[in-house]
């Protein structure tokens, strides 16, 4: 009998306690699931795909293979120390033939003129004519047509253009480019702008980060040391800023730093300065508008932290003979350094992508990598280049992302 009670409550209707209690809980992980499938998605949908679909094009561009396959195939012999041979000429010939009828001669012609600048209208001009070509040779004619022809490099860019898959645009991106010779050697001067916007928006989101925590660490101290019903107040006024469009922020700056601006007048008013200030179009003007702007991004985090930092600790510091200073150095300013590192870090990778601000309130020498994707992507319609800037800006995130967690580590983050 004990023995049959043994058994009868090792089982629930007929089925093993274990079995039971292993469907429940499969049962309770389906419906989770099931409730976080719509955010799943929703994620796929609006970042995973977009986004890999950015690094896709920062490395595939089959212009050159679709558009002119006898060419590419033509030139997959050819070993890049002279002109090629007259078969590849005809190739050529041919290509330009079937784009003139076909009227892609301008994509073929833009996608040419990204590492040949000038080449577009060439490129057109020589297909009009090569359609009327009809006998060999090809060479001297194409030559003749158009001297183009007669350069090794657009031969080497479109031998390169026999796979779908290509690197011009990331070593673009960096400065770098293709020789003659299928070489990777940086750019010319002229051309070498990419790593001094990469430095200059470092640059100014370091600064602008060390403002917001320059500014920022005090006011969150403060708030954190009040008491509660009148840090909710003052937290409503430091969150006020996000009632309103960064666009309509930034026109407010514009409206205060220009010449004849409030800030100015002011200043003249006060005899502090004879004369209105260059305090729009400039480095300071912008630092100062995307400070202002990225300050409770800063501030938030290292408030949240410092509510969860217990006064005791200090306290505890100071009747052991530790002065005021000492106290808050050594024990209550380390609890606070995950959130200061949070605040930093969101505010260091939201300055990298910023391109309103700057464009509103910098002046040329201030725009930053944002500038030049919106250029690439609205203006020039290179979606390869816009990609590869795009692509090294998330790289950079994801590798302060990953040195945070390392040092700090994401879970050392308590919020309040």
């Amino acid at each position: 009998m004990a023995t049959m009670l043994v058994q009868s409550a090792g089982k629930l209707d007929g089925m093993p306690l274990r079995i039971k209690l292993q469907h429940v809980e499969r049962r309770r992980k389906l419906r989770a699931f099931a409730l976080a499938l719509p955010l799943l998605l929703l994620i796929q949908i609006a970042f995973v795909l977009p986004i890999g679909g950015m690094m896709f094009k920062a490395i595939h561009d089959d212009t050159l293979l679709t558009l002119m396959p006898r060419t590419t195939v033509a030139l997959s012999t050819w070993d890049g120390k002279d002109l090629p041979n007259e078969s590849a000429y005809a190739a050529l010939a041919e290509d330009l033939k079937q784009a003139w009828a076909q009227k892609t001669t301008g994509v073929i012609g833009k996608r040419i003129n990204y590492e040949l600048p000038g080449a577009s209208s060439e490129v057109t001009s020589s297909a009009r004519k090569a359609s009327t070509l009809s006998a060999r040779p090809y060479k001297a004619a194409l030559i003749e047509i158009s001297p183009l022809w007669g350069q090794r490099e657009v031969w080497s860019l479109l031998k390169r253009g026999h796979s779908a898959y290509t690197s011009y645009y990331l070593l673009r991106s960096a400065d770098y480019q293709y020789s003659p010779d299928g070489h990777i050697v940086a750019s010319p001067p002229e051309y070498a702008v990419f790593r001094d916007v990469f430095l200059r928006t470092l640059g100014i989101s370091l600064g602008v980060t060390a403002a917001t925590l320059l500014l920022g660490f005090p006011v969150a101290y403060l708030l954190a040391k009040l008491p509660n019903k009148t840090s909710n107040l003052l937290m409503i006024m430091v969150v006020l800023p996000f009632w309103t469009s960064g666009l309509v922020r930034t026109t407010a700056w514009a409206i205060l730093l220009q010449e004849h601006g409030v800030i100015n007048d002011m200043l003249i008013s006060l005899h502090i300065i004879s004369k209105p200030a260059e305090l729009i179009f400039n480095r300071f003007g912008t630092v100062i508008a995307m400070t202002y702007i990225q300050l409770p991004f800063t501030l938030l985090p290292i408030y949240s932290v410092m509510k969860t930092i217990s006064p005791n600790h200090v306290r505890a510091a100071r009747s052991l003979g530790a002065g005021p200073f000492y106290a808050f150095w050594k024990v209550y300013f380390p609890q606070s350094l995950p959130g200061i590192a949070a605040g930093c870090l969101l505010t260091f990778i939201l300055c990298l992508g910023y391109y309103l601000t700057p464009a509103l309130v910098g002046g040329p020498n201030d725009q930053m990598v944002g500038y030049f994707i919106a250029f690439y992507t609205n203006e020039d319609l290179n979606w390869g280049m816009a990609s590869a800037l795009g692509g090294i800006l998330l790289s950079a995130t994801l590798v302060l992302y990953y040195l945070y967690n390392k040092v700090v580590g994401v879970g050392q983050l308590k919020m309040g």
